[in-house]
């Protein structure tokens, strides 16, 4: 009877699936950790990035998902380390997913204006069912509804797998471009079945190029003083489903405004809008994604706030750091 009901959940939710495999979040350099692992210690500063997304809010059971990154640069060997949480909830919370992992990456100056980082990234992620949330046959009273007791053993199914994964960032004071493939060795997610050749019930790695550049729109001795317009470009392929963003960061002072267009294989998908708040140690965002797919009958957008705080090291006398662009960030 358990296996039925997973079925059945699963054939259900199997059509959200089909157009979506890891989540995936608007505001990605907001949480530069989750979108490529190389990001880590590029800002040459210690950082911690919260990220919240409810997608498709008109709907009672809508996904909810949570990111959590913490990144540090190791000047003495030229490295950055990183830590990534995240946690994500389908529908009614019948499937849950955790995941976490720690990143290590390597600086290497390629001279006086560029620098590359490579990562690898490893850990663990979690998934499990309740079925304590499930109403079995024998739970039906015809007059009062799901209230009877179930002969059916009622708990928690999960499953916990190692995962791994890589990326590269290359970046000058201008201009950067990076590369990620996350699930390396696309782990077995089956509750109950383990034939590691049957490719359904693997998850499939995702493949991710992004870039972008910063163009100065006014001439200005002062760094705080300028105007920053930076497009950008996030490019994903999972399997067979893939998701293209577009658009434009434009920054000045306190105040970061953005607009993106979202197109995936299957249809174009979203407009998303995004204000940013930048003081000198926290930065606040918030996101909307507008739904401009035949999806919008039945859906309101999404929303996405994010939250980060930084501190940045003491340079010690003698140490030279090069004014390149350390990180893509809001």
């Amino acid at each position: 009877m358990k296996k039925l009901a997973l079925l059945l959940f699963v054939g259900i939710i199997g059509v959200h699936d089909i157009f979506a495999q890891d989540p995936q979040l608007s505001q990605y350099y907001a949480s530069p950790l989750y979108t490529n692992p190389a990001m880590a210690g590029a800002a040459r500063k210690i950082r911690v990035n919260m990220n919240g997304r409810s997608q498709y809010t008109a709907l009672n059971n809508n996904y909810k998902t949570g990111v959590f990154s913490a990144d540090a640069y190791i000047g003495k060997v030229k490295s950055g380390l990183g830590l990534v949480s995240m946690y994500d909830v389908a529908g009614d919370g019948f499937l849950t997913t955790n995941s976490i992992s720690a990143i290590y990456s390597y600086n290497l100056e390629i001279n006086r204006e560029w620098a590359f980082n490579a990562a690898l990234q490893g850990g663990i992620i979690q998934r499990r069912y309740d079925f304590s949330k499930f109403v079995f046959e024998d739970m039906i009273d015809p007059a009062r509804g799901a209230v009877l007791p179930t002969a059916e053993a009622k708990g928690l199914e999960q499953i916990t797998v190692p995962n791994f994964s890589t990326g590269f960032l290359l970046y000058n004071s201008k201009m950067f471009f990076g590369g990620a493939i996350h699930n390396l060795l696309e782990p077995n997610m089956s509750f109950y079945y383990r034939d590691k050749n049957d490719q359904a019930l693997k998850l499939p790695r995702k493949y991710t190029v992004h870039g972008g550049i910063n163009i100065s729109l006014n001439k200005t001795r002062y760094e705080e003083d300028r105007i920053i317009l930076s497009p950008n470009i996030l490019f994903m392929q999972q399997r067979d489903f893939y998701q293209m963003n577009l658009g434009f960061y434009i920054k000045q002072r306190t105040l970061t405004l953005g607009t993106w267009f979202r197109q995936t294989s299957n249809n174009a998908d979203a407009a998303i809008f995004l204000i940013g708040l930048r003081f000198p140690s926290i930065k606040v965002g918030y996101s909307y994604d507008a739904i401009v797919s035949k999806a919008k009958t039945a859906t309101v957008g999404s929303h996405e706030i994010s939250l980060s705080f930084e501190i940045k090291p003491k340079v010690r006398p003698g140490v030279r750091y090069n004014k390149r662009l350390f990180c893509p960030e809001l």
